[in-house]
């Protein structure tokens, strides 16, 4: 290896979690800050958890929310509509049998 161009290796680095967990690993820094860990990420716990960074699950459920809003909202307009047009269009009337004119009678 050449000398001089390679960053100094701690085979001891101490690694801290936000859930309060730490353990040592090998790195090229001293002290590793980390948000989630093995200990509790929700792949290795089996625990249902969104971790939310920077709000974006809350940005994302408001969206979610709105739009579902929207469709209901496009659902009642295309209701109103359909009743609106068939008030507007006029029953058919039959003309009964009897009322029917007579066919000509053979020749």
């Amino acid at each position: 290896m050449k000398k001089g161009i390679h960053p100094e290796y701690y085979p001891n680095a101490k690694v801290i979690c936000g859930c309060g967990n730490t353990f040592t690993v090998g790195s090229t820094k001293k002290v590793i800050r980390t948000d989630v860990c093995s200990a509790c990420h929700p792949f290795f716990t089996g625990e249902q958890r969104i971790v939310d960074t920077g709000g974006q699950v809350e940005r994302f459920m408001k969206r979610m929310e709105r739009t579902a809003e929207q469709k209901d909202q496009a659902e009642a307009r295309l209701m109103e509509k359909a009743k609106k047009k068939a008030a507007k269009r006029k029953p058919k009337t039959r003309q009964v049998a009897s009322e029917k004119p007579s066919a000509k009678k053979g020749a």
